[in-house]
């Protein structure tokens, strides 16, 4: 491995905390955590990286390259300061996303999964980040910006890149850096948990209309769940 001592004792300390949070005999399973932990000391799923969780975690180099190119938020290359994700599926499609994402690859440059040339700003065409209510959305480092439009998407970018601070619409009052989000995924709190609001309006709008109208959610009945079990095992075997 190249890291240098300081740097890999330092990883080594916090992944055996992370693999402090299993039970015994679970340990594999902090490979997750453990590899945004290698993202944000690297920016990315680095060779060095893998080496090191296979190593701590007693697993084989492919075994962890297995999972790291399985799930989309672990990069297989330099990720830049502030990964921007504009989402293209169905609704934020429908409001303008597929808009959003042509003006701002065309502004900046790149495509999806590529990197400014300043290495500031990666691009990424995303699916449903379960935020429809707010469509079109795009997201810095998996923080919300609400309602875009390609004028906004394209401010924000060259907000991004000229060192500006950027608010998001829910969360935290700026947005941290990739590496530094990647820490606090890998389950180490950057204590600003309480920042800004987690949900807006639009989320709250049946929550209020249900309580001004005295609406509850049903009561489930006691043994409900049971009696549809052996009305169902009762018709499959008379089947």
């Amino acid at each position: 491995m190249s890291y240098t001592q300081e740097v890999e004792a330092r990883l080594r300390a916090e992944a055996a905390q992370i693999i402090g949070r299993y039970p015994t005999g679970h340990e594999r399973s902090a490979l997750l955590p453990m590899l945004h932990l290698v993202q944000s000391e690297d920016g990315y799923v680095s060779a060095d990286g893998i080496a090191l969780c296979a190593d701590v975690l007693g697993l084989t180099r492919p075994e962890v390259s297995a999972v790291a190119t399985f799930y989309t938020q672990y990069k297989r290359h330099p990720n830049g300061d502030y990964l921007v994700g504009v989402c293209t599926n169905s609704l934020c499609a429908v409001m303008g996303g597929d808009e959003i994402w042509e003006a701002v690859s065309e502004h900046v440059g790149v495509g999806s999964d590529e990197t400014s040339e300043s290495g500031k700003i990666t691009l990424e065409r995303l699916e449903c980040n379960a935020a429809c209510d707010y469509a079109p959305v795009v997201m810095v480092n998996w923080e919300f910006f609400d309602n875009q439009t390609p004028e906004s998407a394209i401010a924000l970018v060259d907000d991004l890149e000229a060192g500006r601070p950027v608010r998001p619409t829910r969360g935290p009052n700026t947005v941290a850096t990739f590496k530094e989000i990647e820490h606090v995924l890998a389950g180490f709190p950057d204590g600003r948990v309480h920042e800004g609001p987690s949900a807006g309006e639009a989320s709250l709008l049946g929550v209020r209309i249900a309580a001004e109208n005295g609406w509850t959610a049903p009561v489930a009945i006691e043994g409900a769940a049971d009696t549809a079990s052996e009305n169902s095992e009762s018709t499959e075997g008379q089947a």
